[in-house]
């Protein structure tokens, strides 16, 4: 066994091992399919055993690729954490995705903008989508992101640190003539026979989208076919209103003229909001933000259940540190 393996070589076998699908894997790592089955190749050179078994239908960990798994985490963990650790030295700014600039993460930057001095410097990302984020978190060009920390992968979720900030309610976005727009609140039963943009389609969003075919599933609500990412809040505007879209949203959103947002209830779903940032990330910015979204939460009981009938997957709980005994709809 060599004592200098390539770090790339066990991320590329960690990226096919939680997937096992080379096409797959290739795509989290943004890597040509062609150039990781060659790392994956040449990591089974260096440790002399076949790593996984592979038909033309389906790939498989061997028992020495079972073996060699947890080791191989390990090192990536300590890895990410060193390099986070110099990467993330506290006279540079801290690089935020807040998605959007309303909303539960841009709330949390506003209030550690607040606390921290001039001389520490937050600055905003709007990019739409946790599992992009995720890609950009391990490559070093972004430091901290929001979103469904329970809608990663396994081996995503293993280099990044996560604190739960938000049990978000979800809404609808209507158009303004819908005949849903008049109400004051949406009962989920009465989105039934209606088509939703969830934004399938998107790679980025993947976890919202799962999310929302999660809480579909059963209740006869349809998922807007697959779009491609709507990039930035003026094109999204643009498009939602050309084809007259509903949308599944939060219930702090941006406007969009001619269409209103209406609370979803019967029982409330709820958006699991998580702050995340890479394993071994030390900045004082990070501390600003772990507490004022400490303290926004607190104050305006963002992780307060619902009195009533309410709606939660159980793996969200599970991150959220809800009773997965007490989550709806797992």
């Amino acid at each position: 066994m060599p004592y200098d393996i390539d770090p790339r070589l066990l991320r590329a076998f960690t990226a096919v091992a939680d997937e096992l699908h080379f096409t797959r894997a290739a795509a989290r790592l943004y890597v040509a399919q062609q150039a990781l089955s060659r790392d994956v190749r040449r990591l089974e050179r260096e440790v002399g055993a076949e790593l996984f078994v592979r038909t033309t239908r389906r790939v498989a960990l061997t028992a020495e690729g079972e073996r060699l798994l947890p080791y191989a985490r390990r090192v990536l963990a300590a890895h990410d954490d060193l390099a986070a650790a110099f990467r993330a030295a506290p006279g540079r700014p801290l690089v935020v995705d807040v998605a959007a600039p309303v909303g539960t993460a841009y709330r949390v930057l506003a209030e550690a903008r607040r606390r921290l001095p001039d001389s520490c410097e937050l600055v905003a990302r709007f990019h739409s989508g946790l599992t992009g984020a995720a890609a950009e978190l391990a490559a070093g060009r972004l430091d901290v992101s929001f979103g469904r920390f329970a809608g990663l992968p396994d081996g995503v979720r293993a280099g990044l640190r996560h604190q739960p900030v938000r049990l978000e309610p979800m809404a609808v976005l209507l158009p303004g003539d819908h005949p849903l727009a008049a109400a004051a609140a949406v009962p989920l039963d009465r989105l039934a026979g209606e088509t939703l943009y969830a934004a399938a389609g998107n790679p980025r969003t993947a976890e919202w989208t799962e999310l929302a075919a999660r809480l579909f599933a059963g209740r006869g609500i349809a998922m807007a076919e697959p779009f491609p990412e709507l990039a930035g809040a003026e094109e999204f505007v643009r498009v939602v209103r050309k084809r007259r879209w509903s949308v599944l949203a939060s219930v702090e959103f941006i406007e969009v003229p001619g269409m209103v947002l209406r609370p979803l209830v019967d029982p409330v779903p709820l958006s699991p909001v998580g702050m995340v940032w890479r394993r071994g990330l030390r900045h004082p910015g990070l501390d600003a933000l772990r507490a004022a979204a400490r303290e926004l939460g607190e104050r305006e009981g963002w992780r307060t259940l619902p009195g009533g009938p309410w709606w939660l997957p159980g793996p969200d709980a599970a991150a959220m540190g809800v009773p997965a005994a007490a989550a709806e709809g797992a």
